[in-house]
């Protein structure tokens, strides 16, 4: 039942859509649940590119409008969380101040100057570069990569080496619960379906598989900063990475289509 219980925790804790409760939670269902994460955006990307297809059959003229439509059903699928998990980390790293006053800052409620920029520029970055890749003939492509992708950070994130910054929280419950090897079989699988989303043009096929590898960068980058500043992750960062992944995904698909 555990892999039932971490499917039911990884669909509700990154999404708004119905997955019951689980009747476990652990260590060994939250690890599993972040393994699963890129089935979870498989499946709000899935919807995204629904959207952003039913805009343009409605109006094959109006990519910026589909391509907000787009980003705004994955944040909104999302629960905005991400995003606020973004702005906390951002006005964190920005106070420059101990690691204890960083912690604090991420668990006030309030929003600060750097976490409004940081939302605003992931959310323009996200938007033009799905613009690009509509105006090309790859936007539902782009949206579904871009999710997928952009939730395939979690597991990465989420690696044994990579220890909880405080012992409460949803970090505390997945920090350091993720094999290597399971999160490069995740890698692998996304990478497939990924380039098969764009096999028929070779550049774009590179494109793809760049866009998922870059996702992953970011993850590990994320996780490095965030274990130097606070002493490991949090569920912020863990928001915080998967929002900063996706605009670094849309803008290689956006540059390679």
């Amino acid at each position: 039942m555990s892999w039932a219980d971490a499917a039911r925790l990884s669909l509700g804790t990154l999404s708004v859509l119905p997955a019951g409760m689980p009747s476990r939670v652990d260590r060994t269902v939250g690890g599993r649940a972040m393994a699963l994460a890129p089935m979870v955006g498989a499946l709000v990307g899935g919807i995204a590119a629904a959207v952003v297809v039913l805009a343009q059959l409605v109006n094959p003229d109006a990519d910026l409008l589909a391509a907000v439509l787009g980003v705004l059903v994955v944040a909104g699928l999302s629960g905005g969380l991400h995003l606020d998990g973004l702005a906390d980390f951002a006005d964190a790293l920005g106070s420059r101040r101990d690691r204890e006053t960083m912690l604090r800052i991420m668990k006030q409620s309030d929003i600060g100057p750097f976490g409004v920029v940081a939302i605003v520029a992931v959310l323009l970055l996200d938007v033009a570069a799905l613009t690009a890749c509509v105006q090309a003939g790859f936007g539902w492509q782009a949206i579904l990569i871009g999710a997928t992708a952009s939730r395939l950070t979690l597991p990465w994130s989420c690696l044994r080496s990579i220890p909880a910054a405080r012992p409460d929280g949803l970090g505390s419950l997945v920090a350091a619960t993720v094999r290597p090897v399971t999160a490069v079989t995740a890698t692998v699988v996304v990478l497939a379906a990924a380039a098969s989303l764009a096999w028929s043009v070779p550049p774009r096929t590179i494109g793809a598989a760049a866009a998922v590898l870059l996702a992953v960068a970011t993850s590990l980058v994320t996780s490095r900063r965030a274990r130097r500043a606070l002493g490991g992750t949090t569920g912020d960062v863990l928001g915080a990475t998967v929002e900063l992944a996706l605009p670094v995904a849309l803008v290689t698909l956006a540059l390679t289509v």
